[in-house]
């Protein structure tokens, strides 16, 4: 691919071939005029890259800003490996690579019979990150424009209410491709997911693929960080969720205003112009959300639907009746009343429910489709999880690692213990222990709120590890357990043998929750991730005792 074409719609400040600065058409940014000698343009690209590791011969490198490491540090090595073009937004010296003897910037290239020598080009760029993203779009030849791609954003729910619609759509006989934090997939191949969102680069490359192997839709999880690094930028969504916004991941956000407004992105600059909001309008945030979207704008039929148990939702939820078996309620569409039957537990899975079906009928799914595709809903790995391996009491893993997240599990099951009958949950010296800890370099402001309600909310409480990542484990317990509200807790900073702790305490009828970590399969400690699932663990627990 040209590089001209790979920088359309680009934010160009400046371009410099060899040492000499071409100035830019306009303020706000383009491709430098044609002729007057200049032909950079013309350089063949054949790849992109943003990590100088994977640079080769004839890519374009975009040096981006990231949390640990700054690619415009690494200009010079993608520059070693061949690299015919830098995007930058930083100030360079582009003079000390031209005229480094190891650079290598001026090289003989063979196109076809033809030698030609060539300079490198950098193009300075506004933004990287925004550079990046367009770029990944132009050369994966705008895959989001092909597909039907949906978008969920919030601090909780955002994997289970993707699994629903995904359920309900393949009902529909559709192809889809899934991002999101367990795992990618493509129909019904599944990869790793090493983020939530990917980087731009390979959020696209993932579209394009799923373009290629005959998707038709793509349900993304959108995490806050992808759009406030603009991760998902260009893409074309047709719908876009949000699910609620609880405090999290405040040490990159700072602020909830600022958290609140990485999440507004994906409905006021990333959403289609003939696209659907569904919005959640009990959540405060979510209404706030409404009122910015609706304020001074006419209400279009089908531009947003509301869902939840409050009065004046599009889609509302009621005569809800919970078990450990599953959910069964009714949802109210337009006058209509529907029945709904689930596999999955508790309060929150109504809300995700609602928002799957929300999708779902922008989209004109039939409802018989739709409660068809939410029967067909297993249990999804890591969220509200039981493990039953023949014993007396309940276990549950779940990744609630969010003081709200950690509240709504231990309601649930609390509300699940008054009404079960299978464990004899209603005798009264039946317990929840919970088992829990806080992540390291991470928001350090939720750890004593997240020991406020786990001592508060649970009859017992074990307090360990989860990924301390950097941070000493006891240093992060002491912060958690500054916040405990009761002396109803135990501290056990060895994540494996706090489980066991807790099967070898519980009793007849008693659930024992398992929160932090949910699917994830390591632990890591001191930059390294050590094979580590809560599931494998309890059940190791577990057949320990009954045996």
């Amino acid at each position: 691919m040209k590089l001209r074409e790979l920088l359309q719609n680009v934010d160009i400040i400046n371009v410099l071939q060899g040492c000499d600065y071409t100035p830019s058409l306009s303020a706000s940014g383009g491709l430098p005029l044609e002729g007057g000698g200049q032909g950079w343009g013309d350089i063949d690209v054949s790849g992109v890259a943003y990590d100088s590791r994977e640079a080769k011969e004839g890519y374009l490198f975009v040096a981006i800003e990231g949390e640990r490491y700054d690619g415009h540090d690494f200009i010079k090595d993608a520059v070693k490996k061949g690299a015919v073009a830098i995007v930058h937004e930083k100030e360079i010296s582009p003079r000390s690579l031209v005229n480094s003897q190891e650079s290598g910037v001026k090289r003989q290239e063979t196109r076809g019979t033809n030698q030609e020598t060539h300079d490198l080009s950098f193009i300075e760029v506004r933004d990287s990150r925004k550079a990046l993203a367009c770029i990944a779009h132009n050369f994966y030849g705008m895959p989001s424009e092909g597909l039907i791609l949906i978008g969920i954003t919030g601090t909780n729910g955002k994997t289970t209410a993707a699994y629903i619609l995904k359920s309900i759509l393949e009902s529909w006989g559709k192809e889809i491709g899934l991002i999101g934090t367990i795992q990618y997939m493509i129909k019904d191949r599944a990869y790793p997911a090493p983020y939530t969102t990917p980087e731009s680069l390979e959020f696209h490359g993932l579209l394009k693929d799923m373009l290629s192997s005959g998707c038709t839709h793509v349900i993304s999880e959108v995490s806050s960080h992808a759009l406030a690094q603009h991760r998902v930028d260009r893409a074309v969504f047709k719908a876009a969720v949000f699910t609620n916004l609880t405090r999290d991941h405040l040490d990159f956000h700072k602020t909830m205003e600022d958290y609140f407004r990485a999440k507004e992105r994906l409905f006021r600059e990333l959403l289609d112009e003939d696209g659907t909001c569904v919005i959640n309008l009990d959540d405060p945030y979510g209404k706030r959300l409404i009122s910015s979207l609706t304020t001074g704008v006419p209400k279009k039929s089908q531009d947003l639907l509301t869902y939840g148990f409050e009065a004046g939702a599009d889609v509302v939820a009621s005569d809800i009746d919970s078990s450990f078996g599953g959910l069964r309620f009714k949802i109210l569409f337009r006058g209509r009343s529907y029945d709904v039957s689930s596999l999955l537990v508790g309060l929150p899975n109504v809300y995700n429910i609602m928002s799957a079906a929300g999708v779902s009928i922008s989209l004109g799914v039939p409802w018989q489709i739709i409660l068809e595709g939410i029967e067909k809903t297993c249990g999804v790995t890591g969220r509200f999880e039981k493990v039953d391996l023949g014993q007396n009491f309940l276990c549950i893993i779940d990744y609630a690692h969010t003081e709200n997240a950690l509240e709504r599990l231990i309601y649930t099951a609390r509300e699940l213990k008054i009404r079960n009958s299978k464990f004899e949950i209603r005798n009264s010296k039946s317990r929840i222990i919970t088992v829990f800890g806080c992540g390291g370099d991470r928001d350090r402001g939720k750890r004593p709120r997240m020991g406020a309600v786990a001592t508060r909310l649970s009859d017992f409480v074990i307090i360990t590890s989860d990924n301390p990542r950097s941070e000493e484990p006891s240093e992060i317990i002491r912060e958690i357990e500054s916040g405990a509200v009761k002396r109803n807790y135990l501290i056990e900073p060895d994540r494996r043998e706090a489980i066991r702790k807790a099967v070898d305490i519980a009793g007849g009828s008693d659930i024992i929750l398992i929160a932090g970590k949910g699917h994830e399969d390591y632990q890591e400690i001191k930059g390294v991730r050590n094979r580590f699932n809560d599931r494998d663990i309890f059940e190791e627990a577990i057949r320990d005792r009954i045996e």
